[in-house]
């Protein structure tokens, strides 16, 4: 049994990392960590089994503790990453799993030099509209894609540290970060070139922009399109693939994060009015197809934590891959500020 110490008690450490790691055969969550005295409060009245730490420098004092989990800001994962694994801890740290590439090589080498796991919860890698793209794919129902367009558009910024660029990295390092993961498990050649462009309005009180896009260019002629809005009253396609035997169309989000936030993750259910629709032209005529969504699981995540741990399992989502991620952001940022495409 892995006992697992989750620093951090706001959204993501209250509603996914202290309960997710729980539904895992093997691990159990032992303690948290928090700084607010009225935060310590909430979170020993939703865990009273759970250790209280104000600090994970105290957290790491005991050495009970096994794996940490990082449900802080962006800004602070490499720093309290290195310093958990310096500690000899195992480490989960949450997307993004740093503000820069360089930042996720120094997280990495501590891994290394430790001899301990390092990983990033893309919990997203198990939604049901990524893995009903990826079926459609791969039984070749539209052909070859081309073109991924990626996109998850609202109205209203986000709250606290998230709507700080200096911790949360810009609107494109939070829900960006699953999307652009999804982009390089989706298409099997390296990104050749970066085109990123953000739009700032003075509207909502945030300084991490209202609308961006980016546009990879993979080695393989594939374009991948990945598109955020805090400032659009209208949606858009959660997915629109073209191939070039039809095209995919998929609205609407997973729906796992309700039922999660009720301790009832088990219980998700999607309606069928948001399920994939393929579309294909033959002899003139126009084909659609209703494809009902693969079902995944978020608890996927920590249970394969918790193989690798007990079991010596292989990481599914390993860091190597995340760093390759976060040098396309580099890119990204580099042709936010310079308005030019660059190649990786």
């Amino acid at each position: 049994m892995i006992n697992v110490g989750v620093v951090g008690y706001g959204y993501s450490g209250r509603a996914f990392h202290t309960y997710l790691p729980g539904l895992a055969d093997g691990l159990r969550l032992y303690g948290i960590a928090v700084r607010r005295p009225e935060v310590q409060q909430a979170a020993k009245g939703d865990h009273p089994e759970a250790h209280i730490y104000d600090s994970l420098d105290q957290m790491l004092q005991d050495d009970n503790i096994q794996l940490v989990v990082l449900a802080t800001p962006h800004n602070t994962h490499r720093d309290l990453a290195i310093q958990a694994m310096d500690a000899g801890r195992h480490v989960v740290t949450d997307k993004v799993m740093a503000l820069n590439a360089r930042e996720a090589e120094e997280m990495i080498a501590a891994s290394q030099r430790n001899g301990v796991m390092l990983s990033v919860f893309h919990n997203r890698r198990w939604d049901w509209d990524y893995l009903t793209v990826r079926k459609v794919i791969e039984d070749g129902l539209i052909g070859e894609p081309y073109l991924y367009q990626a996109a998850i558009m609202g109205y209203g910024g986000p709250r606290g540290w998230r709507g700080s660029i200096a911790a949360s990295g810009g609107i494109m390092y939070d829900w960006g970060a699953h999307f652009m993961d999804q982009a390089l498990q989706l298409v099997a050649a390296p990104v050749e070139s970066v085109y990123c462009d953000i739009i700032y309005r003075d509207v909502l009180p945030v300084d991490i922009g209202n609308h961006g896009l980016i546009r990879m260019r993979f080695a393989n002629g594939v374009r991948y399109e990945v598109e955020i809005g805090n400032l659009a009253a209208a949606p858009k396609p959660r997915w629109y693939v073209m191939g070039d035997a039809g095209t995919l169309i998929k609205y609407g989000l997973d729906p796992q994060e309700g039922p999660m936030n009720q301790r009832r993750i088990e219980e998700a259910e999607e309606s069928p009015e948001t399920y994939a629709r393929v579309v294909t032209v033959q002899d003139r005529q126009r084909h659609e197809q209703v494809i009902p969504s693969v079902r995944g699981s978020w608890k996927s995540y920590y249970q394969n934590i918790s193989d690798v741990l007990n079991k010596g399992a292989e990481l599914i989502v390993k860091p190597e891959q995340v760093l390759q991620v976060m040098r396309v952001y580099d890119a990204a940022m580099e042709s936010a500020r310079t308005n030019t495409v660059v190649r990786l």
